[in-house]
């Protein structure tokens, strides 16, 4: 299933890069897209497992850019 969610204070187009990179790389992601302009993450994968990537996503975004949190 893919899921967009708004990310609060996004200020670097470098660091949703690496974001993107670094949330590609979690288990079961199928998908996943940081656009720095409309500040937003999507992300595809198993309905079953999405939460707990959602939590790893998140952890992954605050080493990269700490103010920077997935709204739910």
């Amino acid at each position: 299933m893919r899921k967009i969610y708004k990310l609060e204070d996004l200020d670097c187009a470098n660091c949703a890069a690496k974001m993107e990179a670094a949330i590609k790389k979690i288990d079961g992601v199928e998908f996943a897209s940081v656009n720095f302009l409309s500040q937003k993450l999507t992300i595809e994968a198993d309905d079953v497992i999405l939460n707990d990537i959602l939590k790893k996503a998140a952890k992954a975004i605050k080493k990269i850019e700490p103010d920077c949190r997935i709204i739910f």
